[in-house]
């Protein structure tokens, strides 16, 4: 397989994540999927998510997780993802869960390993309505170029989901086991809190579709 057939995914257990890496395998990619730690108050939640979900789907042009540590808890210091403290919850805006240069920080450490890989493409599920300034086409452009002059390595970063919202993902992944994927930004006995922004962003797709929602949540 060309490394044109190859691609990183920069994956969560989060549900966007998930359904754009069975999409590509789907497509005939050979899926590489990544995993960054930053030492978040969920990841250890949501890695136990994200290995069911794999196990689900695994089929031969899935390769196993790649774990990359890149630590945060020097730059976040009390932020709310470190300290679980003020967590956005369901009545907060979408800004509310912005982290500071978490896209930035995720591409300069993956394009490193990609380099060293012999990837060309690295894929991340954003959806439709981001609203933070390193989910635009100015960052992507400009951080495609920089890791080009940097590592000397042309990367092409895909963004599928970027015109999506999460009801349309939900829509796409009809026979997908999305009930082992992972959302919450403030799990509760190793369950979806059910309260979060995130958890509230997950019911609402389920209700503007109509359809029951099998999600495991504390509340």
């Amino acid at each position: 397989m060309s490394s044109s057939d190859k691609v990183a995914l920069l994956v969560s257990g989060g549900m966007d994540s998930c359904v754009l890496l069975s999409t590509f395998l789907k497509q005939g990619f050979q899926v590489f999927p990544v995993y960054i730690k930053h030492g978040l108050l969920w990841e250890s939640v949501e890695l136990v998510y994200l290995g069911k979900y794999l196990e689900a789907v695994q089929q031969e042009s899935l390769t196993p997780l790649q774990i990359l540590d890149l630590t945060v808890k020097d730059l976040y210091d009390a932020h709310w993802s470190l300290s679980g403290v003020n967590v956005p919850d369901e009545f907060s805006d979408d800004e509310a869960v912005y982290m500071p240069g978490r896209n930035l920080l995720l591409l300069a450490k993956l394009s490193v390993w990609c380099a060293q890989k012999g990837i060309h493409k690295i894929a991340l599920a954003p959806l439709k309505g981001n609203p933070f300034t390193d989910n635009s086409e100015e960052f992507y452009k400009s951080m495609s170029e920089s890791i080009e002059i940097a590592l000397g390595w042309p990367v092409e970063i895909l963004r599928p989901f970027s015109n999506m919202t999460k009801a349309d993902v939900i829509s796409s992944a009809e026979g997908l086991p999305l009930a082992l994927t992972f959302s919450c930004i403030k799990p509760v006995n190793k369950q979806h809190c059910g309260h979060c922004n995130k958890c509230a962003e997950r019911k609402l797709a389920y209700q503007q579709l109509s359809l029951v929602d099998d999600t495991d949540y504390f509340n």
